[in-house]
């Protein structure tokens, strides 16, 4: 690392206001070289702050990117996107921090920030920067390796049909639809659809209704949902909350300690709630839910919504609360590292399904593959696409020329007869 302590940055920071000069309405110059040790400054703080951090999630990008990698050969893929966010760090993880810095470093150049104030601002965005990315790798690093099992036991890509696969689900909802981001098929088993990180904000600019209960949902945001069959469009508004009930949902958890940590949901009631929103079932669905896994009574968790205070929950609480809002016919929650015995049985007896201290070994994922697995069905599905080597079809199309058959059907029919003749 280059720096170890706060001292060193605060010694770094003298050497930049040695080089910079502000003019009257604050708009600072740098004299040549400036730019070099505001550089410098920016990686001296990164290694103070994440130093340790920075090197693990260095590992964890390797590791999704393998996993990426040996989707896109398990499934024949064309390619693949990451969220926007997640592919600026995959590129280079140090660069991306220092963008997530240039704001405070600038103010703290030309005086507009103290010293201490931008430790804790500064500080505060590249910790929730990199904690968010791991979040993410460690997330579809599931989920590829997942997909990848899948595909080795015969499973192929339904949709897109391009071959194409997004992680990113930036705009997918502009035309009020939440479409997945893969479906997976097998000619005798049928379809898996899976959608990671939905429902998000649909593009409604006519349905003020339905824009208003939604952004509640947006925070209520399970890792994955997967449903059985051949299903394209999750949105239903006719339910509460208004998306298909999901055949099961995954929720990953990366960190450690993650069951210790809190969540505090004061943000997911973005602005005063109407009477009418609240005679609707829906959201006295969700407090009713809120009020049993925090284990007060609903009536409690209305009056600090109203009054703007804090509802915080353990992350274990908030994983049983995604089952209790959403209903799946399964919950599965994987984890990186060891659960405790307590936390997991509170979850098992809530009918989660717990595979603790996966780590990052696929093998550890193959029980949840073959659980999805066991969900796959025809519902939704109009045709089932078979996909042969160049070479078979070859054959296949010598034999339809010697049986005198136009298309597969009449060929098969004609084999049948052969047969049973």
């Amino acid at each position: 690392m280059r720096c170890s302590s706060l001292e060193e940055v605060r010694e770094l920071l003298a050497s930049i206001r040695s080089l910079v000069s502000v003019d009257k309405d604050s708009i600072p110059s740098f004299t040549r070289g400036g730019l070099g040790v505001l550089d410098e400054f920016k990686d001296c703080f990164i290694d103070v702050v994440v130093g340790g951090l920075l090197g693990e999630a260095e590992k964890w990008i390797h590791e999704t990117q393998h996993g990426v990698e040996q989707l896109v050969k398990a499934l024949s893929l064309t390619g693949f996107t990451y969220p926007r966010e997640f592919r600026s760090f995959v590129e280079n993880p140090r660069h991306h921090l220092r963008k997530k810095i240039f704001n405070y470093v600038y103010d703290l150049a030309r005086g507009r920030l103290g010293f201490e104030e931008f430790v804790r601002k500064a500080g505060a965005a590249l910790r929730t920067s990199i904690r968010t990315n791991m979040r993410t790798a460690y997330q579809i690093w599931g989920l590829t390796q997942i997909m990848r099992i899948l595909a080795e036991e015969g499973y192929y890509l339904a949709y897109p049909e391009h071959g194409f696969i997004s992680f990113d689900r930036s705009g997918k909802q502009r035309l009020g639809i939440i479409p997945p981001n893969a479906v997976l098929g097998r000619i005798d088993e049928g379809f898996i659809s899976i959608f990671h990180e939905a429902p998000r904000p649909l593009g409604w600019e006519d349905t003020g209704d339905l824009q208003r209960v939604w952004s509640l949902y947006t925070a209520l945001r399970p890792d994955a949902m997967i449903y059985t069959g051949m299903v394209l469009n999750i949105v239903d508004l006719s339910r509460s909350p208004p998306i298909k009930r999901p055949t099961i949902i995954l929720e990953f958890k990366e960190l450690e300690d993650w069951y210790n940590r809190v969540r505090d949901l004061k943000g997911y009631f973005r602005k005063p709630l109407t009477a009418e929103e609240w005679r609707s079932m829906w959201l006295e669905g969700l407090f009713q839910g809120l009020a049993d896994i925090m284990g007060v009574k609903r009536s409690e968790v209305r009056e600090r919504v109203e009054e703007a205070r804090s509802l915080r929950v353990r992350e274990y609480q908030l994983v049983k609360l995604y089952k209790t809002v959403y209903n799946p016919e399964e919950m599965i929650l994987i984890t990186r590292s060891k659960t405790p015995s307590d936390v997991r049985e509170e979850l098992e007896n809530h009918g989660i399904i717990v595979y603790d201290d996966v780590g990052f070994d696929s093998t550890r994922l193959r029980r949840v593959a073959e659980e999805i697995r066991r969900h796959a069905s025809f519902n939704g599905a109009r045709e089932v696409t078979l996909r042969l080597p160049l070479p078979l079809a070859k054959k296949l199309q010598r034999v339809m020329k010697k049986l005198g058959a136009s298309s597969l059907e009449e060929m098969i029919e004609k084999l049948g007869s052969l047969i049973n003749t």
